[in-house]
């Protein structure tokens, strides 16, 4: 068992789990701006990569299912 010390980092506030962490990372952070939407295909500036939330939620959702 770990001590209160080592459980809470340095700011205080609990470590985030890493199959959190892990699950957002890799699939979108990869992705390069392409102009459009990843999920939709809406016109977007050069460094966007999704259109709003509900989209990258989206884009997440399927990749969690084609793994």
């Amino acid at each position: 068992m770990e001590t209160t010390h080592e459980s809470f980092p340095d700011n205080g506030m609990p470590e985030a789990p890493m199959a959190a962490i892990a699950r957002t990372t890799p699939s979108r952070l990869s992705l390069p701006a392409k102009g459009s939407c990843w999920y939709c295909e809406k016109p977007l500036d050069s460094v966007r990569r999704f259109c709003g939330k509900s989209c990258a939620d989206s884009f997440d959702e399927e990749a969690e299912y084609t793994r």
